[in-house]
């Protein structure tokens, strides 16, 4: 049988320095692995972190962008409104402006009594034409009772050659254009229910409505944002 010889004191103490070497280096390797673990998962966690923060600045600036483009947009929506606008009463203003002047010319059309004569007389056929009566009356000025017969006489006889129907235009003197007009005549026929005003005022409100398109195009040139054309 072998011996079992019994350790020194010292021989104990070595060996419970290597065992206590041992565990230690064992704990710094286990400790070693912890903290390179704990390393690799925060860079994992600090990743994500910042990624979740870039994405959460990139989608912040992304919607400031985007509401100050359209702050920006509404912006200069609004300065262009408000400036097209000015434009438009601008040029509103200014045809305004020659519509008053040529209504203060006006009263010019009755001062060359030939030339007046002659307008009557074209007013008075244009009543005829659209009336085709044997009678209508018209009613002038009281201060172009000379010049009103005249004309009469001269559009019963062209109406008479252009149609071959002879038609009676009688003066109504008790129904007078106001003196403050500027000329012209009112034909009246279909036993006084039917009327059609040649005044020079009337005139002008029509050439204002039918002519005002062509005066813009001429004084503004073509508008681009036009699409329909009568």
């Amino acid at each position: 049988m072998s011996q079992v010889h019994a350790m020194s004191d010292a021989q104990v103490d070595q060996e419970l320095k290597k065992m206590t070497a041992f565990i230690k280096q064992e704990a710094l390797e286990k400790a070693r692995e912890i903290e390179i673990k704990a390393n690799e998962e925060f860079s994992i966690e600090k990743s994500k972190l910042v990624r979740q923060e870039t994405d959460a600045i990139d989608a912040s600036y992304a919607k400031k962008f985007k509401q100050a483009s359209m702050t920006q947009q509404i912006t200069r929506s609004t300065v262009a409104n408000k400036t097209r606008l000015k434009v438009l009463g601008a040029r509103q203003e200014l045809l305004d402006d020659i519509f008053d002047a040529a209504g203060k010319k006006l009263v010019d059309g009755s001062k060359d009594e030939s030339k007046y004569r002659t307008t009557l007389k074209n007013l008075i056929l244009e009543g005829l034409y659209a009336l085709t009566e044997k009678e209508v009356s018209v009613r002038g000025r009281k201060k172009d009772a000379k010049v009103l017969k005249g004309a009469i006489e001269d559009a019963e006889k062209e109406y008479k050659e252009k149609t071959g129907k002879e038609t009676k235009v009688i003066v109504d003197e008790e129904n007078v254009l106001p003196e403050g007009s500027a000329g012209g005549v009112i034909i009246v026929g279909g036993q006084g229910k039917i009327d059609i005003n040649n005044t020079f005022e009337e005139r002008l409100k029509l050439l204002q409505d039918v002519g005002l398109p062509a005066v813009r195009k001429t004084l503004f040139g073509d508008n681009p944002n036009r699409k329909f054309f009568d």
